[in-house]
């Protein structure tokens, strides 16, 4: 059994994994790096030359997972493509939103784009079978019960991460290797948490991302999401308007659900709420799956019942910073000529106004360093635009869709594989999560997988 990690570097970046056993090979995963550009943004994909690729296996949707998956299928024409049935209606709208961007970066960032097309991506998802959970696959496709000698075979655990997110349990050779993609074990308040395997597994393929951030002591939900209430009203209160950077995937609809519930709970008034053009896509896909989905809310239509604006790349220069509404706008990241980021400008030196932050952001990201100023600091959040002073309110709150690092090693040692492959996570994270399993696991080999070298497992 053999395992590559394709991602270029020890980062959350276009994570991309392929696992042989028995002579037949996947995939895991297809990503694409949020702040590289070109051929730079790709996995390592000149890895798998000479090797069998038979099925590419895909976790969920979000861009660093999914995102160069047309380019994949490009060159291994002949593989099997699968994911969950929500995986592939989000991801069918974020690939024809990704060829998008690049048509419009052709020009400003000098390289050859798009890396794949609207019409490629059409083709590509024709290929894509869905997967129910639970259900054991070979990677010929065919729906089959675990068995010795039924080859390389699969099932789908639910992550709850984002809708669609699923954990990958293979089979191979007598032994189970189980990758989790991006998971959460807790609840948020719309997504339910993860329901994974927790004995027999021989080899556990983990993230990493939250590795170096411990949860505050005496840490809730239920208290952060009061927090949050409360903020936004001091916020009101001073005349201002609140900017929340989200990702249109997860992030909006689970912000969404909890201003529904603070609305109907009078821990606000009702005020006007934005969204941006994908994130719309990608609840109306919510709303559609709301009565087939493991839920905190269940049934919850996010668009009858919250009822945000839509505001899109045309539409938000005409959309002043109003006092006493909310714009939670993607990207989460505040990437230059996004939504989020055409609106901090607008707000940044204004002292009534906020920007509120409710998710992971890269350090070196527009939203990183504005999260690292202080007031008063000049701020460069686009290249081409003047650094302004930052004068406006900033505040932090804990509801990423990542588990905490507490909730990892809690798995690592349920499940005590007999190895473990750290993935997904920047550098200290993934340094904090080998120590801690090898302390508390000291029979456990634990490896951080150098990229493109190939590791016997």
């Amino acid at each position: 059994m053999k395992f590559i990690n394709l991602t270029r570097r020890t980062e959350i970046g276009a994570n991309c994994y392929y696992l042989a056993a028995g002579g037949q090979g996947v995939v895991l995963d297809c990503g694409m790096h949020p702040k590289e550009e070109g051929e730079m943004a790709l996995p390592l994909l000149s890895g798998l030359t000479g090797r069998p690729v038979d099925a590419l296996l895909l976790s969920h949707a979000h861009l660093d997972h999914i995102g160069s998956l047309p380019v994949l299928m490009r060159q291994q024409p002949k593989a099997r493509i699968f994911m969950t049935e929500a995986t592939a209606a989000i991801g069918d709208a974020l690939l024809h939103n990704s060829v998008n961007v690049m048509t419009r970066e052709r020009e400003e960032v000098g390289v050859i784009y798009p890396l794949f097309t609207h019409r490629e991506t059409d083709r590509a998802t024709d290929r894509w079978q869905h997967c129910p959970l639970g259900q054991p696959f070979t990677v010929d496709g065919e729906r089959s019960p675990p068995r010795p000698d039924a080859g390389l075979s699969f099932e789908y655990c639910d992550a709850g991460h984002v809708l669609g997110a699923a954990g990958i349990l293979l089979r191979a050779e007598g032994r189970t290797v189980f990758y989790t993609g991006d998971v959460n074990f807790d609840d948020q308040t719309l997504t339910k948490g993860a329901v994974f395997p927790d004995s027999e597994i021989d080899v556990l393929i983990l993230e990493a991302t939250r590795g170096d951030s411990p949860l505050p002591e005496g840490f809730s939900r239920e208290a952060e999401e009061r927090r949050f209430a409360a903020a936004l009203g001091r916020a009101f209160a001073r005349g201002g308007c609140v900017l929340v950077p989200v990702f249109a995937l997860g992030k909006t609809q689970e912000v969404l659900a909890m201003l529904y519930k603070f609305k109907r709970s009078k821990l606000i008034a009702d005020v006007p709420i934005y969204i941006g053009g994908l994130s719309s896509k990608m609840t109306e896909i919510y709303d559609r799956r709301a009565h087939q989905t493991a839920r905190v809310l269940p049934g919850l239509q996010l668009f009858p019942e919250v009822a945000p604006f839509v505001l899109n790349g045309k539409t938000i220069a005409d959309a002043p910073a109003r006092p006493g509404r909310i714009y939670a706008l993607s990207s989460g990241m505040m990437t230059p000529k996004t939504l989020s980021n055409t609106f901090a400008r607008r707000v940044l030196e204004r002292p009534e106004h906020s920007i509120f932050f409710v998710g992971y952001a890269d350090p070196e990201s527009p939203a990183g360093v504005l999260r690292s100023s202080r007031p008063n600091d000049p701020v460069s959040l686009d290249e081409d635009e003047p650094a302004q002073r930052l004068r406006c309110q900033l505040d932090e709150f804990q509801f990423s869709a990542h588990a905490p690092r507490e909730s990892l090693l809690e798995y690592i040692k349920k499940v005590a594989p007999k190895k473990l492959v750290l993935v997904h996570g920047d550098v200290p994270a993934v340094e904090w999560m080998r120590a801690a399993a090898a302390a508390a696991l000291p029979e456990s080999e634990i490896i951080v997988p150098p990229p493109g070298i190939e590791i016997a497992l």
